[in-house]
């Protein structure tokens, strides 16, 4: 009773140290036996395997891809270890003789890898191949696609290709091995039939892996065209629906040193419908950019850099931009765009973009630029800025216009094929408000423009001060209407070229460096004496109105009128601005009739230059102020 009994499976258990070793020498001899084989294979393989079928082989795939009758003159060479390879020289792939005996391309040399049991067996399969120095020409043509020509297995494949449940399906009978593609060193043409040129690749490196037509894939590219080296990242789950013009998922960025831009979503390549995805495009040195590709913009430079990124998805006749992020040289942006084409063909950007803090001088040199297009050197049609309408919606906690500045502005920008309009709507201005609008004339926007301003209880004794402007300037909060136009265009237009009207209305302040005791006590002593000898004090006054006209690259005043407790300064004469010269009537008299007797009537001229002019008095012989009828 005191034993124990195991159960029967244990006690008949055999231990592992038993069959062990009977498995390992089963399986050393399957591993010695299989790289015996191995080896026997690649010894004989010379002698197996026929390198004429191995060729003809070859020119049967690529005659059979490409739809193209594939020649090789150079003698192939074969390689057995580690692989088996065929290395083929001196290929050219041209249409049958018969249909025109087109030239799509040659290669120098061209390496594969092949099946030795099917090659032994008498046909030939390729994969992982590998292209010296290939240079093809392919066509682009209007809607945007490589035109594959013929009917080879790749561009049946393209045309098959569908899409399933948001896969891509192609038909078995279509599909093929392929592998891994590398290029070195090669030459690509592209004829683009809708814009009539030619775009030359030099030194395109590629690698690309493709395990079948109907597998995904992954490809980069490394090319140098017109001096720039560019790379191409490209993956999809969908290719063959992507070449055919379709859309499927896509991933892609270009790099170089003047662009990067990248997609990853929904998209295709020969139009836009159906695009969805996020997009993001960075141009550090936008004016080089434009040099690199031939588009000359006269004044682009203070255009420096420009970025964007944003979620973008098409949207009725055009693309819709969504949490946009842009960037303008050193200001930066959020909001929304579209870009439209509308039934006239002409394209129509859009949207409402909110600053924190910008430099409103780019988009003033953008809007001329936009102008600007259709002059000389430019196309006929005036270029794609000509057709592009822009209605854009600005908004910046701080705005500079050089050496102005802004804060909490609220602008526009409309131009269209018959109106060119930027609008400061609202604005924060040293301590007032501040209104503006910019228009530019309709014919081609060559007639001309006109330029309106309105401030209201601004501090223009802390502007003057901060430009740091030379001179006896009042200095006093006021408001200011500023009305301008040109009939030349506004982008060539100088300060010669300008007319237009300008009135000043101030409350209490000083024009500092203006002694008018002083002045008629030099009066009374000299025929004429510098302001300076009369710049000891400032005047102080309780009102200032000018109202003057410009023309000619001269200044009118019409009428100033600066009237302080004791005397009243009036002005009346032209000042050439562009040479800083002076030819003013002036007068002082006492703002109080009652004290005439006392301060008597004075008049004076006032010639030189600014901001040091010589002060004469006049005689006074039956004399009125100026500005007295």
């Amino acid at each position: 009773m005191g034993t124990s009994r195991q159960p029967k499976w244990r006690r008949k258990m055999i231990p592992v140290s038993r069959w062990l070793p009977g498995f390992a020498r089963i399986a050393t001899s399957l591993i010695l036996f299989a790289a015996i084989i191995f080896v026997a294979l690649r010894v004989a393989a010379p002698y197996l395997v026929s390198s004429g079928l191995v060729r003809s082989g070859i020119e049967d795939v690529l005659s059979k891809w490409t739809g193209y009758q594939a020649e090789i003159k150079g003698t192939p060479v074969l390689e057995f270890w580690p692989t088996p390879r065929i290395t083929l020289n001196q290929i050219t792939i041209r249409q049958p003789e018969s249909s025109g005996n087109k030239l799509l391309g040659t290669i120098e040399s061209l390496s594969a890898d092949f099946s030795l049991i099917d090659a032994i067996r008498g046909s030939a399969r390729f994969h992982e191949f590998h292209l010296l120095r290939p240079n093809l020409s392919l066509t682009r043509d209007q809607q945007g696609l490589i035109d594959w020509t013929y009917a080879g297995q790749l561009a049946k494949a393209i045309t098959s290709a569908r899409q399933e449940g948001g896969a891509e399906v192609l038909d078995q009978r279509l599909d093929a091995t392929i592998g891994a593609i590398t290029v070195e060193d090669g030459t690509l043409n592209v004829a683009d039939l809708a814009t009539g040129k030619t775009y030359h690749f030099e030194g395109v490196t590629a690698d690309i892996t493709w395990p079948r037509l109907s597998s995904p894939m992954t490809a980069v590219l490394i090319a140098r065209t017109s001096g720039q080296d560019l790379k191409l990242d490209f993956s999809s789950n969908s290719p063959l629906l992507i070449f055919g013009g379709k859309v499927a998922q896509i991933k892609t960025a270009l790099t170089s040193k003047l662009v990067t831009a990248e997609f990853t979503g929904i998209g295709g390549i020969s139009d836009l419908a159906g695009l969805s995805g996020n997009m993001s495009v960075n141009i550090p040195d936008l004016p080089a950019l434009l040099a690199w590709s031939g588009i000359s913009i006269p004044d682009v430079e203070t255009l420096r850099s420009f970025s964007i990124q944003s979620d973008i998805f098409s949207a009725a006749n055009g693309l819709r931009f969504n949490e946009v992020a842009l960037g303008l040289n050193d200001a930066n942006a959020t909001g929304v765009m579209d870009i439209s084409i509308g039934t006239n063909a002409r394209a129509r950007l859009g949207g409402t973009l909110a600053f924190d803090r910008m430099n409103l001088k780019p988009f003033f040199d953008a809007f001329t630029l936009r102008l600007a297009a259709g002059e000389a050197g430019a196309p006929d049609d005036g270029g794609p800025l000509q057709k592009l309408d822009v209605d854009l919606r600005l908004s910046a906690k701080e705005m500079q216009l050089p050496p102005f500045q802004l804060f909490d502005v609220a602008a526009s920008i409309i131009v269209s094929s018959n109106e060119a309009k930027f609008d400061v709507g609202d604005s924060q201005f040293e301590g007032g408000e501040m209104t503006a609008h910019l228009e530019a004339m309709r014919g081609n926007f060559d007639g001309g423009g006109k330029l309106q301003v309105s401030i209201r209880g601004a501090d223009f004794a802390g502007l003057i001060e901060r430009l740091q402007l030379k001179g006896p300037l009042p200095l006093a909060n006021g408001s200011l209407d500023i009305s301008l136009k040109t009939n030349k265009p506004i982008w060539t237009a100088g300060a010669a070229d300008v007319s237009g009207q300008l009135a000043f209305r101030g409350n209490a302040g000083s024009i500092a460096g203006l002694d008018v005791e002083a002045i008629r006590s030099q009066a009374a002593l000299q025929k004429f004496f510098p302001l300076s000898a009369v710049s000891g004090r400032a005047f102080e006054f309780n009102r200032i109105d000018v109202a003057a006209s410009l023309a000619d690259g001269s200044a009118e005043l019409r009428g100033v009128s600066v009237q302080g407790t004791d005397e009243t300064l009036t002005l009346s004469g032209i000042i050439p601005y562009e040479s800083n010269g002076l030819a003013l009537s002036g007068s002082l008299q006492a703002t109080d009739d009652t004290k005439k007797a006392v301060l008597p009537l004075l008049p004076f001229f006032v010639g030189g230059s600014w901001p040091n002019p010589v002060i004469s008095p006049v005689p006074l012989i039956n004399q009125q102020p100026p500005g007295v009828q």
